[in-house]
């Protein structure tokens, strides 16, 4: 992948869809990370092992759709378009995502999967770390921030970049305000209230990781031909996600806290 250069990813939503489709070019390319973390709900397997090394790049793929009217959405279906779309990249931002079931471990040659109940043993190999044990499930329990500082410290690189240490949102056009009259043809209350939501979200991520040397953007993957997007959409998984990573590595500090298409252009808030 020429121009980035990533020695651990760790990325939701990999089980189909964009989040599989980065996985395959990932680990396809010719100088693929060394290790891709991709999260999924019902993942089978065995443990993998870690080093030290921290996360160069995280990116929040997991997301759900509800096509429905202002007339129509509820405070359950709104709650949790809420509770995926913007909780979640939240919480991976801060500490580990346990509301997943389970956490894969990919490298070049080989898929090995490991079930929730070790991840702070993995954290713990990631940072080269032995606290405590404390209670898997607490919002203290920081483990992915440190992981990030920890690459983003460990890198030579000045500036911020992708290879270096960063976050990636995968958000939508239809989460921008200045877009509604243009894309309200499908009204998705829910949905694109929640990717609205997610771009303040990484707005407010650029700013309070920029010191710590970790680039936060959002991305827009298209209109995209998966079971999210149905096979109306117009454009291939396999496309998206070429444009997608052919955006990542230009991107640097001037392009910390923007919402970005997957053909490399701007997208106004």
């Amino acid at each position: 992948m020429a121009g980035l250069s990533l020695r651990r990813v760790l990325l939701t939503g990999s089980n189909r869809g964009i989040g599989l489709e980065l996985v395959k070019q990932l680990l396809g390319k010719s100088n693929p990370p060394q290790w891709v973390f991709a999260t999924c709900q019902d993942p089978e397997g065995a443990r993998g092992q870690l080093d030290g090394l921290g996360l160069n790049l995280v990116i929040n793929n997991a997301g759900i759709f509800c096509n429905l009217s202002l007339a129509m959405v509820d405070s359950r279906e709104m709650l949790g378009a809420y509770k995926t779309n913007v909780v979640g990249p939240m919480l991976v931002g801060q500490t580990p995502p346990v509301w997943c079931s389970a956490l894969f471990n990919v490298d070049t040659s080989r898929l090995r999967a490991c079930s929730l109940r070790v991840l702070p043993q993995l954290c713990r190999s990631l940072t080269q770390q032995t606290p405590r044990e404390p209670p898997m499930t607490t919002d203290s329990d920081k483990a992915f921030l440190p992981l990030l500082k920890k690459a983003a410290q460990g890198s030579s690189q000045n500036g911020l970049s992708c290879s270096k240490a960063a976050i990636v949102n995968i958000s939508s056009f239809m989460g921008s305000i200045d877009r509604v009259p243009e894309t309200f043809s499908v009204p998705a209350i829910s949905y694109r209230c929640s990717k609205a939501a997610l771009n303040m979200l990484t707005r407010c991520q650029a700013p309070s990781y920029a010191e710590d040397g970790i680039l936060c953007t959002a991305v827009h993957p298209g209109w995209v031909k998966t079971d999210m997007g149905t096979q109306e959409a117009h454009l291939p998984v396999d496309e998206s996600v070429r444009g997608i990573l052919a955006v990542l590595p230009t991107l640097s500090e001037k392009h910390s806290g923007s919402l970005w298409s997957w053909t490399g252009k701007t997208i106004p808030w």
